[in-house]
């Protein structure tokens, strides 16, 4: 399958090209990430309406359980959804178990979601090194939600705020870290925080730490979006709480166009990733020269104003 054939299929909804494309973007070798790169630059203003879903949370929460009902929701709802799963890398062997497809087995079967999983390659914060390159490709191929599932690492799992609209942080209830869970940094970060596995015995629990965090999310400064971070529980095992989750995204969704934030936001992001990919690439004492010369201001400017892509402006330096 060349490139031209690659982009072609991929606008028309072909999970086995877009899958051949993600693969590109996440070889080590020059020659396919160049192939990559092409296949990035001509698909990067194919984005559309889509909606971009952080789901995170300490390893055990249900994520993968969550997105498994939450994915099967929306598509019954006419919804394409596609998951990236982010497994962690083994720092001794260099591998990753990739297994979070087996746990959506109900969304791996369906013909309106995608479930690429993708190791982290070492890359901290939660995230793949190619997460926003793969969101870019999956868009490009049709999907209105995109779900980023974390690592789950927990506190120190921010980077994936950078990729998406709406960050969805998983808590549990009864666990005794209810108030160790509420830390700066990730906390601060949520849009919303849902209490899941509240079912059994467990309902009254998730209800106490529902109230918990609440309280605690009035001691953190007001978002700059002007949203209020929304606190609920629910339960991805008996698909409960499912629905009113997707309508506080929806909500948040529709304020953050209404008052410009979604655009903004989108930009910030895009300056984000163009520093981390100048870091990684020329490293960090070219980027301090072009930081502290004003070229990075310029290149800045330039992909705000669409005169160029990431890739260009790498390419240029």
């Amino acid at each position: 399958m060349n490139e031209k054939t690659i982009i072609e299929n991929i606008q028309n909804g072909d999970t086995l090209a877009l899958s051949k494309a993600i693969t590109l973007c996440e070889s080590t070798l020059e020659m396919e990430q160049k192939i990559a790169q092409n296949i990035i630059e001509a698909l990067s203003e194919k984005n559309g309406n889509s909606i971009r879903i952080g789901v995170t949370g300490v390893p055990g929460v249900g994520k993968s359980t969550f997105i498994n009902s939450f994915g099967k929701m929306l598509t019954s709802k006419g919804k394409k959804v596609a998951v990236l799963a982010i497994d962690p890398t083994s720092e001794k062997t260099q591998g990753s178990i990739l297994g979070d497809k087996s746990r959506m087995d109900e969304l791996a079967t369906d013909k309106n979601a995608f479930i690429r999983p993708s190791p982290t390659g070492g890359t901290l914060g939660g995230v793949a090194n190619k997460s926003r390159e793969n969101i870019i490709l999956c868009e490009a191929a049709g999907f209105d939600v995109i779900l980023i599932e974390t690592v789950g690492v927990g506190q120190s799992e921010t980077t994936v705020s950078n990729l998406v609209d709406f960050f969805l942080l998983l808590m549990l209830a009864g666990a005794g870290d209810e108030l160790q869970g509420i830390k700066r940094g990730i906390m601060e970060m949520a849009d919303a925080i849902l209490i899941n596995k509240a079912d059994g015995d467990n309902v009254q629990k998730a209800k106490n730490a529902m109230l918990q965090y609440k309280s605690a999310l009035h001691l953190f400064p007001a978002l700059q979006n002007g949203w209020t971070p929304q606190v609920n529980t629910c339960s991805a095992l008996e698909k409960i709480g499912l629905k009113e989750i997707w309508e506080t995204i929806e909500k948040h969704n529709s304020q953050m166009r209404a008052n410009g934030f979604f655009t903004e936001n989108r930009k910030e992001q895009n300056n984000f990733w163009l520093h981390r990919q100048i870091k990684e690439e020329l490293g960090n004492k070219k980027y301090a020269q072009l930081e502290t010369s004003g070229v990075l201001k310029r290149l800045e400017e330039k992909l705000l104003n669409k005169k160029a892509t990431i890739y260009q402006l790498l390419e240029d330096l």
